[in-house]
């Protein structure tokens, strides 16, 4: 008897395609749907950071205070520059602890999206979140230092003012800024490996151009506009308004609010166009 075969055709695959919202809305109702996970990334970067360290947290207070006593010793009292009649050690401190926010921040979040490459190549989730988390782990770092600096402020006798009210305002400022740069360089880092070795170098720059060791009023008069177009330069010199009372500079402030946002939104922007590609090419 001959046998009857039957043929059976395999089910057809159903392919899923997990998108990203329109580039408008930046994501941000992903990252609320992922929240969970945010906080997750965020406190294991804290503890990676400090894993196996013989001080832990407190590395997060010596690096700004060994680099405030190096300034205040060669900047402050050899060379003499001034600080606008603040105490430099207060004054250097005032703008190093944005500054080394800012740089840990951009540093880790531009090597975070390689760093997490298993992650990303495993499972969908809004990868924004990731350099979110390196740049939230930062804050953490900067909040333990700035104890630091108001003990200074109490030693040197600084009365509070009312300016201190805008402090929270340039710290979300300096976040959102930290944010920008970190996700745009964490996006290009995963495309051009070259990010990894260029940064520090810009880094460098980038401090030597914000008025961390100088107060602006050294700059001559005609070429601070070039110095208000760096966004950090109307944020520290903010910082330093809020804590010790002085005037605040509203065109600097203007200037790197504008400037912040506007980069912040390419960012966010250049990043959901290209983190589609990135479990392909990480």
């Amino acid at each position: 008897m001959d046998a009857t075969h039957q043929t059976t055709a395999p089910p057809e695959l159903q392919v899923v395609t997990i998108g990203a919202s329109r580039w408008s809305q930046f994501g941000l109702k992903d990252m609320w749907a992922y929240r969970e996970l945010f906080f997750f990334l965020t406190w294991r970067d804290v503890k990676v950071r400090y894993k196996q360290t013989l001080l832990g947290v407190a590395w997060a207070v010596l690096q700004p205070v060994f680099t405030m006593i190096v300034f205040t010793l060669f900047f402050g009292r050899f060379a003499g520059i001034p600080s606008d009649g603040i105490p430099y050690p207060l004054f250097a401190l005032a703008g190093l602890l944005p500054w080394t926010f800012f740089s840990n921040a951009v540093s880790a979040s531009s090597n975070s999206l390689v760093g997490n490459a298993n992650l990303i190549t495993k499972v969908y989730f809004p990868r924004i979140i990731i350099p979110g988390a390196a740049t939230a782990a930062a804050l953490v770092d900067f909040a333990v230092a700035f104890v630091i600096l108001i003990v200074l402020m109490i030693y040197y006798g600084i009365a509070i003012s009312w300016n201190l009210a805008l402090l929270p305002a340039l710290v979300l400022l300096t976040t959102l800024l930290a944010l920008g740069v970190g996700m745009w360089t964490s996006a290009l880092n995963v495309q051009y490996r070259d990010i990894r070795y260029a940064l520090p170098f810009m880094m460098q720059i980038w401090m030597f151009v914000s008025p961390i060791i100088y107060p602006t009023s050294i700059i001559p008069e005609k070429y601070r506009w070039a110095l208000a177009l760096n966004p950090l330069s109307g944020i520290i010199t903010g910082y330093r308004a809020s804590l010790f009372g002085q005037q605040f500079d509203w065109s600097a402030l203007a200037v790197a609010s504008v400037a912040t946002l506007a980069f912040l939104l390419y960012s966010a922007y250049s990043f959901r166009r290209m983190e589609n590609k990135f479990a392909d090419i990480i």
